[in-house]
C-alpha cells in the first residue's frame, strides 16, 4: 500500500521533533573528517511549501514548526543554542522574506551539509512522492554527483548497502507504517544492519498511536540483542486520552554520539510548553552497552 504521502503533515510537531534529532546528531557526526554514507530509507520530499494544497488542507505545521518559529522572532527560544541553529537552518530554506514559506524534508537535512568526502542515498518507493524528489535540486551543483536518489523500498534497499564503502554509516528510517508488518521488518532491518557494521548510527522515527504497536517493535530489538539504543518520545497527552491519531512521536537511536542526549534534552525542554500543558519528553537507554 502506497497511500501515504507526507505533504499532508509536514512541519508537525513530530517532524521537529525528528529533524531536530537528525540536525544534531549529523553535527555530532560531522565533527571528524572520516568520511559517511548516510541513507534515508523514506525520503520523501526535499522541502514542501506550505501554501501547497496538501499541507494547506490540515495545516499541521501550525502546531509544529510554525509555533517554533513564531516564539523565535518573539525572542523566547532564541537563547536555547540548538533550538536556535536550528532553526537558523530552517530559515535558510525560506525565499527571501521573514515568514515561513517552506519546510524541509528529510532529504535537505542530510543533503545541504554533505562534504565532499561524504555520500547519500535517498530512497523513495512511492511514484509521486519520487517524482517531486527528483525535481527538487535540495544542493548546489558541486554536491549533486554525492547523491542518489532511488526509486524503491529503502529497507531492502538499505541491507543491500552494508557493509558501506566509507569508514562510518548513518540512517535515517522513517517508515509510514500503513501495515502493521512494517513494524517488525523495521526492527528486523535494524538489527540486520548493526550485524554488518556494528557502530553504524541509525536513527529511527515512530509513531505514538492508540495501538501501541510500537511496544511490540521495541520489544523485538531489546531481546534481539543489539545494544546501544537510546529512546526519546514526546508526547501531547497521556495514552489513555487519545483514542484516534497520533499522540505522540517517539525516536530510536543507535550507537549515539556521546554528548547528544544532554544537548537534545535540553533544545526539547525548552520546547516543549508550546505544545501545551499535557506535553511531556521522556528519554533513556532502551539497551544499553
Amino acid at each position: 500500500m502506497l497511500s501515504y504521502q507526507h505533504a499532508y503533515h509536514a512541519g508537525n510537531f513530530a517532524d521537529v521533533h525528528k529533524h531536530l534529532w537528525l540536525y544534531s546528531v549529523t553535527e555530532h557526526l560531522l565533527r571528524k573528517d572520516s568520511a559517511i554514507t548516510f541513507v534515508d530509507t523514506h525520503a520523501g520530499r526535499g522541502s514542501y511549501p506550505l501554501a501547497a494544497a496538501e499541507t494547506a488542507r490540515l495545516k499541521e505545521y501550525e502546531t509544529g514548526v510554525q509555533r517554533l518559529w513564531v516564539s523565535r522572532h518573539q525572542g523566547d527560544v532564541k537563547e536555547q543554542e540548538l533550538l536556535s541553529a536550528w532553526l537558523d537552518a530552517v530559515a535558510s530554506l525560506q525565499s527571501g522574506s521573514t515568514g515561513l514559506s517552506h519546510y524541509p524534508g528529510s532529504p535537505w537535512w542530510l543533503g545541504h551539509r554533505l562534504r565532499k568526502q561524504d555520500r547519500l542515498r535517498l530512497f523513495e518507493l512511492h511514484p509521486g512522492e519520487h517524482g517531486h524528489l527528483t525535481q527538487q535540486s535540495l544542493v548546489d551543483a558541486d554536491t549533486l554527483p554525492l547523491i542518489q536518489r532511488i526509486h524503491g523500498d529503502g529497507l531492502a534497499g538499505l541491507k543491500s548497502l552494508v557493509p558501506v564503502k566509507t569508514p562510518r554509516l548513518c540512517v535515517l528510517m522513517d517508515p509510514s507504517f500503513e501495515q502493521k508488518s512494517e513494524y517488525h521488518e523495521v526492527a528486523r532491518t535494524l538489527v540486520h544492519v548493526l550485524g554488518k557494521v556494528r557502530h553504524a548510527v541509525i536513527m529511527l522515527w515512530y509513531p505514538l498511536l492508540p495501538a501501541g504497536r510500537h511496544q511490540d517493535m521495541l520489544e523485538e530489538l531489546r531481546s534481539s540483542g543489539v545494544r546501544k539504543l537510546w529512546r526519546s518520545e514526546v508526547s501531547l497527552a497521556p495514552p489513555g486520552e487519545s483514542r484516534h491519531g497520533m499522540y505522540g512521536s517517539g525516536m530510536l537511536i543507535a550507537n549515539p554520539p556521546w554528548g547528544v542526549d544532554q544537548r537534545m534534552g535540553a533544545a526539547i525542554d525548552t520546547w516543549l510548553p508550546l505544545l501545551g500543558p499535557q506535553a511531556r519528553h521522556e528519554q533513556h537507554w532502551w539497551v544499553e552497552e
